[in-house]
């Protein structure tokens, strides 16, 4: 007979929220090795899913902070932004800039 190691889907899917999609504090969460947590990951598209979702949400989390940094106007976040957006080709002299409205769109009925 097969031994089970008494690990699920669900339980890894219940242990990934929160964790910033850090595989040793899921595979905490689980009570396994990190090793084990991440084949689950690798070898479950649920488990996968999950774990991506997780990854999204905090780097969603992190790009807000910043945005709201800048809008704020942290100077220091805002020139990181700018360098690591525009790496060699940022300078900061002003850009230009080009306001576009609907009306320069036209109608496009042709």
């Amino acid at each position: 007979m097969a031994k089970t190691n008494g690990f699920t889907a669900k339980k890894f899917i219940e242990a990934i929220p929160g964790t910033g999609g850090i595989i040793s504090t899921i595979a905490k969460r689980v009570g396994c090795e990190w090793h084990t947590a991440k084949k689950y990951i690798t070898d479950h598209p649920t488990i996968q899913q999950a774990y991506q979702n997780e990854k999204y949400r905090i780097d969603d989390a992190a790009v807000s902070n910043i945005y709201k940094a800048i809008a704020d106007g942290d100077l220091g976040t805002s020139k990181w932004w700018a360098s690591m957006k525009l790496g060699k080709d940022f300078h900061t002299t002003e850009h230009n800039i080009v306001k576009v409205s609907w009306d320069d769109v036209g109608d496009n009925t042709d």
